[in-house]
């Protein structure tokens, strides 16, 4: 018997490396299909309402393009900050590499030598070609765009027929009554997640540029956009959000000192907004374990990359949603909740 044990924990230890890499391997092919899934469920409402005082054909281009506009501010609203950023750093080249040079002096006066060769790699050539790589990635990222749009069309056309044959075939099974009951309670949590995202996201960038701009910060009103932004990724975005300005702020003052305080500081609005705020706002409907909110976060950005990174989340939400309409599976959806059985909601 515990030969058998063993058996079947190698055999799904297999399956679940065999799947992860099947899904990495899939991403330029399903990374869109999930993000135009998660685009349908917020939009679809909107378009319904639409559709009661317009032709639905009216309503379906009308949700597209406010679908498009929204996706392309977010994603221009990023490149804009992080070009400006990288413009900065190859405009101040050569106060960097001074920098550089003069913190490895100071490493080699207390007996730390790092080598010539590694002082030799920083220069501005290297950081072009860094600037490069953002932009090509902001290109990926308009092509991956237009490809989730793509779905989104294909998926808005087909969601009432669906359901109707969801609603159909539910009538004699209730599997399918089931799955249609958790797509819904699935939409309607990935909406309120969005919402609240979006809100603690505006919040976050208002803190962070009020913050730059009193400390004298160059490019206040950019790393502010690069906190709004990233703040929907959780956890990956916050940290990435608050070390960026960081090191600009040594290398603008030439003091970590400066530095320091500029990282405390942004750490407590981030804590503030998402230890604090957010979950209070959010309320006991979206409750997540934090340690699987953590997984999801880094398993999707292991397997996507940022994409991953930011549909990581929402895919926890519409898995524990689907596994609440089933009894075999309900006691998932209440492990993972993270909320003793009489605080759920």
């Amino acid at each position: 018997m515990a030969g058998d044990g063993a058996l079947r924990a190698m055999m799904a230890l297999t399956l679940a490396i065999l799947v992860a890499g099947a899904l990495s391997l899939a991403q330029p092919i399903l990374a869109p299909i999930a993000f135009a899934l998660f685009t349908i469920a917020l939009v679809l409402p909107a378009q319904e309402r639409a559709a009661r005082v317009m032709p639905r054909g009216l309503a379906l281009l009308l949700t597209l393009l406010a679908t498009l506009v929204v996706l392309v501010a977010l994603t221009l609203a990023a490149g804009w900050a992080f070009s400006r950023a990288a413009r900065w750093v190859i405009a101040n080249a050569g106060l960097l590499q001074a920098l550089y040079v003069q913190k490895l002096g100071w490493l080699e006066g207390q007996g730390i030598t790092l080598g010539d060769t590694l002082s030799e790699t920083f220069d501005a050539r290297w950081m072009v070609r860094l600037a490069q790589g953002v932009l090509g990635q902001l290109q990926g990222i308009l092509t991956f765009l237009a490809l989730t749009l793509i779905y989104v069309l294909m998926g808005l056309l087909e969601a009432r027929p669906v359901a109707a044959q969801l609603r159909r075939m539910g009538e004699t099974r209730p599997a399918a009554r089931q799955v249609l009951a958790g797509l819904a309670v699935t939409a309607a949590k990935l909406r309120r997640y969005m919402l609240v995202r979006t809100l603690m996201s505006l919040l976050t960038g208002a803190g962070v540029w009020a913050f730059a701009t009193v400390m004298g910060l160059d490019l206040a009103v950019e790393w502010g956009v690069v906190a709004f932004v990233l703040n929907y990724i959780p956890v990956i975005g916050p940290l990435v959000a608050t070390i960026f300005p960081t090191v600009f702020a040594g290398v603008q003052f030439g003091a970590w000192q400066t530095a320091l305080v500029v990282f405390v500081a942004l750490q407590v609005i981030q804590n503030t907004v998402g230890s604090y705020i957010e979950p209070r706002v959010t309320g006991a409907r979206l409750a997540m374990s934090p340690f699987m909110v953590l997984a999801a976060v880094f398993l999707g950005a292991f397997l996507w990359g940022i994409p991953g990174a930011f549909i990581g989340v929402p895919a926890l939400i519409a898995g524990l949603a689907l596994c609440q309409q089933f009894e075999g599976s309900r006691w998932v959806a209440e492990l993972l909740s993270g909320q003793a059985p009489d605080t759920r909601g």
